[in-house]
């Protein structure tokens, strides 16, 4: 398991992430990820049962399995970006096509209360607010959770969600 030291600010940074796959055993691939976030990235103090959605963006192709995890961190958001992009290719992702299948996504979608934004990264994830499959997981993890920018907890984000995909709570880890 990975140990947090040498933390920003002298304390781990809380950290939501999304995770995804529709490749191969999606289940067994997020529990992969799982396993190698908590050996190079950090501490997972929470995660959400899966959810089952059908494909966003991009419709022709399997369905989604996504996962929520609250991660304690001690690393910046751009090293830490660079270990979860170093996990997806440990993985086998392959950037090939935007929203195209894949056998893992890594997302950060919150880093505590920082905004970042620029080439490389942005801090809250832009769409996540528009997405049931990163909605539900997270404020199923971290409800009270308020978004920096839009000022509104993710329970409250969750229940007032206009996109019209399902997405189904479907295992418990």
């Amino acid at each position: 398991m990975y140990q947090v030291s040498g933390t920003i600010d002298n304390r781990p940074m809380f950290t939501l992430l999304s995770t995804g796959s529709n490749q191969g055993n999606s289940l067994e691939i997020l529990s992969k990820a799982n396993a190698l976030i908590e050996k190079h990235a950090g501490i997972i103090t929470k995660q959400s049962h899966v959810y089952k959605t059908a494909a966003w963006g991009k419709t022709d192709q399997p369905d989604f399995y996504n996962q929520a995890l609250a991660v304690e961190t001690p690393f910046s958001p751009i090293l830490l970006f660079r270990k979860l992009q170093h996990i997806e290719q440990q993985l086998g992702r392959k950037r090939i096509e935007k929203w195209g299948p894949r056998i893992i996504d890594i997302d950060i979608v919150f880093f505590d209360q920082y905004i970042l934004k620029n080439d490389l990264l942005t801090i809250p994830h832009p769409e996540m607010q528009n997405r049931n499959f990163v909605l539900f997981p997270l404020a199923e993890i971290a409800p009270k959770f308020v978004h920096p920018s839009l000022k509104i907890s993710l329970e409250t984000l969750a229940r007032k969600s206009d996109d019209p995909l399902k997405a189904e709570k479907i295992y418990v880890y």
